[in-house]
């Protein structure tokens, strides 16, 4: 895998690229004082061990994969440059977030990122992570001639600032259909319907971030989804956030034949 500054990068073969946007840690030290310590620094709001529940399914299909460095605390690389919500009329994070997910402030008084701030870290942090993840779209689908994008998100499965009551454990997100052709929506959802170990929903509470809708182009050959999964999958929900291997192997088949029933798509031919 490559590194450079901001993200670590694994070049695939196959016509799809994975992307986790949320599992960073890294607040630079230059930033750090804004933050609410030691909480901030404990970075809870993290989407925690995606790269090692998914990255030896991502080798084994030949898929791309864009991990970034730093934490959604200093830019959240799935909300639009313009920090529009996406959610309107429900609790929202912005593109640089204020609050934990609990609701409290997440900067000192008066400490928070002003536009001058947040245009520099959209410039540092948000655009290189964008402009690698097209790359590789437009190198995908210049093979293959489409491509698939998979926007991996994990959560806690209760976050009462956010949504009421306890999240369904896989929340796949196609933005009601739209970031991807319908036969993509439909063989993902009676897959997630056929099992009974993990309660799903299909564009419930979250039906895609700005990755998903700005990259998901069905009609430019660009198909993108979203799985939401929530901790209790794979990893402890107290403040250990420890991997727990038993349980990540009993999602783990499951995420394959996901992620496999994603890349036996096929366009129809025009």
């Amino acid at each position: 895998m490559s590194s450079n500054q901001v993200f670590r990068f694994q070049r695939g073969t196959a016509p799809l690229l994975i992307s986790m946007p949320h599992v960073g840690t890294v607040i630079p030290d230059d930033q750090a004082e804004r933050y609410v310590q030691p909480r901030a620094g404990r970075t809870e709001d993290t989407d925690w061990h995606l790269e090692r529940l998914y990255g030896g399914i991502a080798e084994a299909l030949g898929a791309s994969l864009i991990v970034p460095r730093y934490s959604r605390f200093l830019i959240d690389l799935n909300r639009p440059p313009e920090d529009t919500p996406m959610y309107p009329g429900a609790s929202n994070t912005e593109l640089c977030p204020t609050r934990f997910f609990t609701g409290e402030p997440l900067y000192q008084p008066g400490r928070e990122p002003d536009a001058a701030e947040k245009r520099r870290r959209i410039d540092t942090y948000w655009r290189p992570y964008h402009n690698a993840l097209q790359a590789e779209l437009d190198r995908l689908k210049s093979l293959h001639g489409y491509v698939l994008l998979f926007d991996a998100h994990s959560i806690k499965s209760q976050l009462p600032w956010l949504f009421e009551g306890t999240l369904p454990a896989l929340n796949l997100g196609t933005v009601d259909g739209r970031s991807c052709d319908p036969a993509i929506t439909q063989a993902l959802s009676e897959l997630l319907a056929a099992q009974d170990d993990y309660l799903q929903v299909v564009n419930g509470r979250f039906k895609g971030g700005y990755i998903t809708r700005h990259y998901g182009r069905p009609d430019l050959g660009q198909h993108a989804v979203q799985l939401e999964m929530c901790w209790r999958c794979y990893m402890s929900e107290d403040e250990s956030y420890g991997y727990d291997e038993a349980l990540a192997g009993q999602v783990q088949p499951l995420l394959q034949r996901l992620l496999s029933t994603l890349l036996a798509y096929k366009p129809a031919a025009r």
